[in-house]
């Protein structure tokens, strides 16, 4: 009797293992091209990450006097990312900044709540919480019409929110929204503190190695800058899974990697030929 009973147990417990098969690699990277992915590191992995951000490639500002951007940086990133668990990867980078604010540090938390499964139970989505902070450690300016006047400590930070909604509908196709709310304690005059967006990311793999990167952020504000032009950040970039590491290059109309500059401050335009090439290598160290 007890073997029927343990039996059948282990074949309820069997049934329900097979019945959720988790879906993996909705995305290949913890990023897109400007926006995190749903995606988090395994535990006790370490990602190093370097990104690059060039000049335009063409428009007023680039072309041949500046060999189409490459002469000119206009953001650089160094970080590293830690998977504390399977679901948990806190983050800490250098980036230069593309705005207005310089020389910014940025911390990442970032926990997966759900993840996409398969069977009689199916989950249908992924779904992944970040939560963004940023410290700019530029110079104090003794002009008080500048933002980098900092009269208070506080203004030196940005902190924001946001939801990575995403879904793997085949092995070459997924898909992603980002809703998000960004948080500047100091803005240029006019302009809005809380600022939201929502985002759209895909991933379009063609091979086994490479894969279509696509997304946009689009800011929405009630009130902005006068005189100023923003614009959505827009990324189109290719994607190369060597096995050791993921790299990627890309172009964008975002000067800026972080998120407390490229959603606030893309100024420059697509349609005005003001895109630039850009490149992420990141490097996944089991610790």
């Amino acid at each position: 009797m007890n073997k029927v009973i343990l039996f059948c147990l282990l074949l309820f417990i069997g049934n329900n293992l097979t019945a959720q098969d988790k879906v993996f690699e909705t995305f290949k990277d913890t990023r897109v091209i400007n926006t995190h992915s749903v995606e988090v590191l395994k535990k006790r992995n370490l990602d190093f990450r370097i990104g690059h951000r060039f000049g335009d490639l063409l428009g007023d500002n680039g072309g041949w006097p500046t060999f189409y951007g490459l002469e000119t940086a206009q953001d650089i990133l160094f970080g590293l990312e830690y998977g504390i668990s399977d679901q948990l990867t806190v983050g800490l980078s250098r980036t230069k900044g593309g705005g207005p604010l310089k020389q910014l540090i940025n911390g990442t938390v970032k926990y997966r709540i759900l993840q996409q499964s398969t069977g009689e139970n199916a989950m249908p989505i992924s779904l992944t919480v970040l939560g963004v902070g940023t410290v700019s450690t530029m110079k104090k300016s003794e002009d008080e019409t500048l933002i980098n006047f900092f009269e208070k400590s506080v203004h030196r930070t940005v902190y924001g929110g946001q939801l990575l909604i995403a879904r793997k509908f085949s092995n070459r196709f997924s898909l992603q929204l980002v809703p998000s709310y960004i948080h500047r304690n100091i803005v240029p005059f006019g302009d809005t503190n809380g600022l939201f967006s929502l985002g759209v990311a895909t991933r379009i793999q063609m091979t086994k190695v490479f894969g279509l990167i696509i997304d946009a952020t689009l800011p929405i504000s009630g009130t902005r800058p006068e005189g100023i032009d923003y614009y959505a950040p827009i990324g189109l970039g290719l994607e190369i899974d060597t096995g050791g590491h993921v790299f990627q290059i890309n172009f964008t109309n975002a000067t800026g990697i972080s998120e407390a500059d490229y959603i606030p401050y893309t100024t420059a335009n697509w349609g005005d030929n003001e895109f630039r090439l850009g490149f992420t290598i990141s490097r996944i160290f089991n610790l």
